[in-house]
């Protein structure tokens, strides 16, 4: 957590910190300590609030310009025929990404955080409380584009995505290791400009992702061209499963709608390398 750039204080956690608030006399560092603290709780509040609703929530993160949203809108289009889709939008100011998920027919909340660079579970939270999550099955959430704070903020999500765009250089899981160690999964983006490009190799960047012992498997995507996203849904229709088998378990006493999930047996190895194996098996 930084401590300079403005980043520790959000419009979440800011009544934390002030007169009467529960930080309010702790040292600076005892209030960033404290905070973070503040921030886990809430985040397993908010893990709580998705697994008894059995929704499932993906963290998407990755430097701006990666191409989040225009992967979202790729992705709403191939799945929002079986799942019901909700995503919570995070940038310093405006609601450009949210109206452009709302053109696609789904909810899109849009937290605006001023001079923070990430979401924190507090955000989280508040827009939580905008949605009927009985009413939904999938909650993406778009983190600020930035390699750096994100990671160190657990939003209570189930699962990290960290996007690597081939505009980006290969080597950034080797300058900003945090975000990607923390990836569940790794997108290389924006595939399609990878022939005018002579200057990023895929496997580079899969050996640096392997490099810092994380054996996420990695897909490479183009949502222009649509290359790769079948590959990308068919890994959240996996994740859908196991959250529904998840959450059945944990609170059998919600009786949640069945969802029809459509059964993929494998995924070729083709666009995705698994760090293991060469399939994904769903179902």
């Amino acid at each position: 957590m930084c401590g300079t750039c403005g980043c520790n204080i959000t419009e979440g956690n800011k009544h934390l910190v002030e007169a009467g608030g529960k930080l309010q006399a702790d040292g600076t560092l005892d209030i960033l300590k404290n905070l973070l603290e503040q921030n886990d709780h809430t985040a397993a509040h908010n893990r709580q609030h998705f697994d008894q609703h059995q929704v499932l929530a993906i963290n998407i993160m990755s430097s701006p310009g990666s191409g989040k949203t225009a992967l979202l809108e790729a992705t709403i289009k191939h799945l929002s025929s079986d799942f019901r889709i909700a995503v919570i939008e995070g940038d310093l100011e405006t609601e450009n990404d949210a109206e452009r998920i709302r053109k696609q027919g789904v909810p899109a909340i849009q937290i605006e955080t001023g001079t923070a660079c990430h979401l924190d579970a507090h955000l989280i939270h508040k827009a939580l409380h905008q949605l009927n999550l009985d009413e939904i099955d999938i909650v993406f959430i778009e983190n600020v584009g930035n390699l750096v704070c994100p990671a160190s903020f657990d939003l209570g999500q189930h699962f990290n995505v960290t996007l690597l765009s081939t505009t980006e250089g290969h080597d950034k899981p080797e300058k900003y290791p945090v975000i990607f160690r923390a990836a569940d999964l790794m997108l290389i983006t924006k595939q399609d400009l990878l022939e005018v490009l002579d200057d990023f190799d895929p496997d580079y960047a899969i050996n640096c992702l392997r490099q810092l012992a994380n054996p996420a498997p990695v897909i490479t995507l183009s949502a222009k061209t649509a290359e790769g996203i079948d590959k990308w849904c068919q890994w959240v229709i996996e994740k859908i499963n196991f959250q529904t088998d998840f959450s059945q378990a944990m609170f059998p006493q919600v009786n949640a709608p069945q969802i029809n999930i459509p059964q993929v047996k494998s995924v070729s190895k083709g666009n995705v390398d698994d760090g293991e194996s060469s399939k994904i098996l769903v179902g």
